[in-house]
């Protein structure tokens, strides 16, 4: 009798364990788990190979698609996550595969970009939504903030080369705003894909 019983305990702690990360003890719902720590490690490698070898990279310019994964972090789980995935890509970024001199700025960057696509995006993506954080992160944090850590790092005016930045701030907003809508359009059945 009392080795039945022992199973039956150990199968209901394994039951238990199965949830740690699901919910707590109030049934809430808790900030990781497995899965998600697995989904959010691929969207860093895939920030990573999109940052540093399919994109077009200079020492005041950058055009590619690096904040999509960034984007996907925000919409499927929030704000906090997609600063780690925005964050740590950049961090690990720069150590694996270095295109110039490491900066804690641009890391910084990242990491507030990822905060504010999460802020705007996770709980809807409506086109005001999408527009702004879109703004924000281009115009605030990629024009201004990125120029500025740009002209210290380099030594270069800051105005000349705020002018030679904005070019390419239009173009990458046009561009995030249309991947963007893409995204909300495609995240509810790549949540029921990932189960998350």
């Amino acid at each position: 009798m009392s080795d039945y019983s022992s199973k039956d305990n150990s199968k209901t702690s394994m039951e238990e364990v199965g949830k740690v990360g699901k919910a707590n003890s109030k049934g809430k719902r808790r900030i990781i788990d497995t899965k998600t720590i697995v989904v959010l490690g691929l969207l860093v490698a895939m920030e990573i190979i999109l940052n540093r070898f399919l994109s077009i990279n200079a020492w005041n310019i950058k055009i590619g698609f690096s904040f999509v994964p960034i984007v996907l972090a925000a919409v499927l789980f929030g704000p906090i996550h997609a600063a780690v995935v925005g964050g740590l890509g950049d961090l690990l970024g720069a150590m694996l595969f270095p295109i110039g001199a490491y900066f804690p700025g641009f890391t910084l960057t990242a990491v507030l970009m990822g905060l504010i696509w999460g802020f705007f995006l996770h709980k809807a993506q409506t086109i005001p939504r999408i527009l702004a954080a879109v703004g924000i992160n281009q115009f605030i944090l990629g024009l201004v903030v990125n120029t500025f850590w740009i002209s210290v790092l380099y030594g270069s005016p800051y105005g000349p080369l705020f002018l030679t930045r904005i070019v390419q701030a239009v173009i990458l907003t046009i561009v995030q705003s249309i991947v963007v809508y893409a995204i909300g359009k495609a995240a509810p059945r790549l949540s029921k894909y990932l189960m998350v």
